[in-house]
């Protein structure tokens, strides 16, 4: 087994993924915002 060695791993996939995430969630909560206030001004 190898000693571990801070800082050596290659983690461009992983952020790429989790910018990925964070865009998604951001514009899930944009959506779901619109849509409530959509639905709460027809209800109205």
């Amino acid at each position: 087994m190898s000693e571990h060695k801070h800082g050596e791993m290659d983690i461009k996939v992983q952020e790429k993924t989790f910018a990925g995430f964070v865009k998604f969630m951001t514009w899930s909560v944009v959506v779901i915002m619109f849509l409530l206030i959509f639905i709460a001004m027809v209800n109205a």
